[in-house]
């Protein structure tokens, strides 16, 4: 089974919240200095699962990524971790596309890598939550897909899934090729080995820009998403109580409460 996987390097989700900034106007994550980004979670899990089905069931496992310069990083722990192959999409008229431009972008990169029976993403991407990328490339190439899914195997010539509901999950039979669009219960991904690190630094990365993927006017495709990014704020208020015993404190802490229906 020969499987490509997308993959997106996102700032590190576990920086403290004072160092995470949005340029609201730009409508785009601001990296914060002096911290490497990482792998997208959802992305490492889908990568995770590939090497699963390759071990098991041999093939091949390609990694995409549109990013700049620095996300070959990214791409060399995906090999280190244990993916044949790389490849690199960046070009600066589409790494300041919306979502469309990138599934575009994504969706001619396989393309251009050739045949495949299976492409794995992660369910959404930690700096944005969008969720719109994955669905959009199987929508561009007319793949049958699943998302959010927990569970893959192979079935009869297809793949089957256990997507992820409220309540549990549903059980569908795909044919491929497919796409799935993973969550991060089908398992955690594996620590790269001393033996993938050395082969990762020797690999070569090629490196496409929008005219090799036959994009000719990638400012055409901008939908103008309405989705916008913003960094959450909370306020707190603080009340004090205050009685001649704690009786009495108790039944005004109780009253208040009722009166702001907490109980």
């Amino acid at each position: 089974m020969n499987i490509i996987v997308t993959i997106k390097q996102v700032p590190d989700p576990d920086i403290p919240p004072t160092h995470f900034k949005v340029d609201e106007a730009a409508n785009k994550v601001i990296p914060p200095s002096g911290v490497n980004p990482v792998m997208n979670g959802y992305d490492a899990n889908a990568l995770e699962a590939a090497l699963r089905l390759k071990e098991a069931n041999g093939g091949t496992v390609t990694v995409l990524t549109l990013g700049p310069a620095e996300a070959k990083d990214t791409l060399k722990r995906a090999i280190a971790m244990g993916a044949d192959r790389a490849f690199h999409i960046d070009d600066p008229i589409l790494l300041e596309g919306d979502a469309f431009v990138t599934a575009t972008a994504l969706a001619k990169g396989i393309e251009k890598i050739g045949e495949y029976d299976l492409i794995l993403s992660g369910r959404q991407a930690s700096d944005t939550d969008g969720g719109q990328v994955a669905l959009g490339i199987a929508e561009l190439l007319d793949l049958p897909s699943a998302a959010p899914i927990q569970a893959i195997e192979p079935n009869d010539g297809g793949i089957r899934v256990q997507r992820i509901l409220e309540d549990g999950y549903q059980v569908q039979d795909l044919p491929l090729p497919a796409l799935a669009a993973v969550s991060s219960e089908i398992g955690e991904p594996r620590y790269p080995p001393l033996r993938g690190i050395m082969a990762a630094g020797k690999a070569q990365i090629p490196v496409w820009t929008a005219e090799d993927l036959g994009i000719s006017d990638a400012a055409s495709l901008q939908k103008r998403s309405l989705q916008r990014l913003f960094v959450e704020t909370r306020e707190a208020h603080c009340e004090l109580i205050e009685a001649d015993s704690p009786e009495e404190a108790g039944a005004k802490l109780a009253d208040r409460l009722r009166e702001a229906k907490l109980i």
